[in-house]
């Protein structure tokens, strides 16, 4: 096995039958230390792959990049485990002389986990960065059907899913519905990460009348990952939070929830959503969950 996964011995129960022993698959989770000039700038826990897109797409969310020639380059540092192999763990981002270091005040001086993108931040002040690209005026629209139909569409692309059941995903779609770019990870702020670190660097930010599926819930820092990238849609197969659409409302992003085939909520700017023949009928007050 490769280190995005790991097999184990599992013992299996069931109320209706006997106890099995049988062998399991498990996604892999590393943490991957990110450096800036020589300095360590955060650790994040995700699964090994497409690490420089991962560690590109951090810069863009932090606010530190926005454009492919801002990094000069990208490479391992050296690092083994017990046995003295090569862990692939550290990486270090070599910037543009012009483009400036973090402040240090900002520096994640705690790890992030796998299940938070933000909760490593130093101060919750440096949370709301300033966006290099206007997603206001981004006018296009997606078909209601098109948007309705990406949650499969990114499902049956999620291959470490099918053989693991244990990761996020993150999928950048074209207004058509076409899938350009889809990456996995036990974090979903990873997986998200990844897909903006791949468009940096082929040198498609903004991503102008693009739509980002995310297979969990929509989090404040996705929308914020969101904004930075200047992606104009952002829906997820679960709930956003109410920051979350804060954000989104702020930002110009049209923020969609429990997109789950045939139905879905849109939170904020609906200006983007075509919904064709769809009729709108009169609701009851308070939240809609789609059957």
């Amino acid at each position: 096995m490769t280190r995005v996964m790991d097999r184990r011995r599992i013992t299996r129960y069931r109320l209706d039958g006997p106890v099995s022993r049988r062998e399991d698959r498990l996604a892999g989770e590393e943490p991957l230390e990110i450096r800036l000039g020589g300095s360590s700038f955060s650790v994040t826990m995700r699964t090994p792959g497409e690490d420089f897109d991962l560690v590109a797409g951090f810069l863009v969310s932090e606010g530190v990049v926005s454009q492919p020639g801002e990094i000069v380059s990208l490479r391992y540092c050296a690092g083994v485990d017990e046995e003295g192999r090569q862990t692939f763990n550290v990486v270090e981002a070599q910037l543009r002389p012009d483009v400036p270091l973090p402040d240090a005040s900002l520096e994640r001086h705690v790890y992030t986990s796998s299940s938070c993108g933000i909760c490593g931040t130093a101060s919750i002040d440096a949370v709301r960065k300033s966006a290099r690209f206007n997603v206001h005026d981004d006018g296009g629209t997606v078909d209601l059907s098109i948007l309705a139909s990406l949650p499969e569409r990114l499902r049956s692309s999620q291959k470490l899913f099918d053989r693991t059941g244990g990761v996020h995903a993150a999928g950048l779609f074209s207004r058509n519905g076409e899938l350009l770019c889809l990456r996995e990870d036990v974090g979903r702020h990873n997986a998200v990460d990844k897909v903006v670190g791949w468009a940096l660097r082929s040198g498609l930010l903004p991503l102008r009348g693009m739509i980002l599926q995310v297979s969990g819930r929509a989090s404040f820092e996705l929308v914020q990952k969101a904004h930075l990238a200047g992606i104009p849609v952002l829906a997820a197969v679960s709930a956003p939070s109410s920051l979350a659409a804060d954000l989104a409302e702020e930002a110009g992003i049209t923020l969609v929830g429990f997109s789950r085939g045939q139905s879905l909520n849109c939170y904020t700017h609906s200006h983007r959503i075509d919904a064709g023949t769809a009729q709108t009928k009169p609701g009851v007050p308070g939240r809609t969950i789609p059957e």
